[in-house]
């Protein structure tokens, strides 16, 4: 690491240019430390499917050259003088947003991806000061302490990247919508995302059940907690599974059959989206109204439900299954994610970036 002439830090990068383009190893600036900021070294960066969605500008507005990665593992390097809550050495995290106002009823409850000002993202976003945000594909990373998290001892910094956007995102809906004991939760999908549901709502108390396309990761699903796991290519299954569930938790980025998913809730059941397919979904509303059932979209968690689930991950021994790989392998991560050929979730090792 350097300074350029302007006093900032110089850090290694891998960033795409433009959409859709390969991956370049580059430098980029981050700022020097103000009073309350934190410098990280970052050891391990996760590999979420926004990532992708961004970087191939599919959602649109894209920032480029774009540093993805917002499932960030690393160590205090440095802190600012106004520092409180961490020391050089310590393990934190960053996830998917670095500022917000701080002052608005959303922020002041602990849930700040909702600012009305407009939550600044870990990366493809400007900060308040117009600067364009850079995320965890690289080496060092500048961030205001009230928007890094702690890392407990038991859980290893390349599992806990992942849980910085897939843990949370997963963890958040199923405390929202009240998993636990005496409720039967179904989760759409087993991949990055829904492998942690199914863990999370297990630890939970809920009932689980896993809703995958075939029947391929049925052993490594019920290993996980599930209790029950069913094909969603046999028709028979919303035949035998009708009018089922409290809760569904819809974790695939592609567009589904959303009146026969909705067909399996229970009255006042709801069906809760986290993945986010590119193009529009399509339902009839009676699917909804015979049953008083709901359709609802969940985020991620604020910070303070963020490392409320690092501590219940710890507790609970709940951990991603992932893949590390070197920087150089990105672009092949990304094709492979697309494919759905990893159980469950690519992780950087940044060290392998020069």
């Amino acid at each position: 690491m350097c300074q350029n002439d302007h006093g900032k830090m110089l850090v290694r990068a891998l960033a795409v240019p433009s959409a859709k383009a390969p991956f370049e190893q580059t430098t980029i600036e981050r700022r020097t430390l103000r009073p309350n900021d934190v410098l990280i070294d970052i050891r391990y960066a996760g590999i979420c499917h926004s990532d992708i969605h961004s970087a191939y500008d599919e959602w649109g507005g894209g920032i480029f050259p774009m540093v993805p990665g917002h499932e960030i593992a690393g160590v205090v390097a440095a802190v600012g003088s106004n520092v409180t809550k961490f020391a050089v050495g310590d393990r934190v995290g960053v996830g998917c947003f670095v500022d917000s106002c701080g002052e608005c009823e959303y922020c002041l409850r602990g849930e700040e991806q909702f600012c009305t000002k407009g939550v600044v993202a870990t990366y493809n976003s400007l900060d308040y000061d117009g600067q364009p945000t850079y995320g965890g594909y690289s080496q060092k990373i500048v961030v205001k302490e009230d928007f890094v998290v702690r890392i407990p001892n038991v859980l290893s910094l390349d599992v806990a990247a992942p849980l910085l956007c897939a843990g949370i995102t997963t963890y958040s809906p199923l405390k929202k919508w009240g998993a636990g004991p005496g409720k039967k939760v179904a989760i759409v999908g087993m991949g990055g995302l829904g492998h942690l549901a199914v863990q999370f709502a297990h630890a939970m108390g809920a009932e689980v059940t896993v809703l995958s396309q075939s029947l391929k990761k049925k052993e490594e699903a019920l290993a996980l907690g599930a209790d029950h796991y069913y094909a969603t290519s046999d028709p028979n299954t919303f035949k035998t599974l009708a009018n089922q569930f409290d809760l569904m938790l819809n974790t695939v980025s592609a567009n589904l059959d959303v009146n026969a998913y909705l067909s399996l809730l229970r009255v006042d059941g709801t069906l809760v989206n986290v993945g986010a397919p590119a193009n529009p979904d399509t339902y009839n509303v009676f699917s909804l109204i015979m049953h008083r059932r709901s359709i609802a979209g969940s985020l991620v968690g604020g910070l303070r439900e963020t490392q409320e689930m690092l501590d219940f991950a710890a507790e609970h021994g709940i951990v991603p299954k992932i893949e590390v790989i070197r920087a150089d392998q990105v672009d092949e991560a990304y094709e492979r994610v697309l494919r759905s050929d990893v159980r469950y979730r690519f992780v950087i090792d940044i060290s392998t970036l020069s």
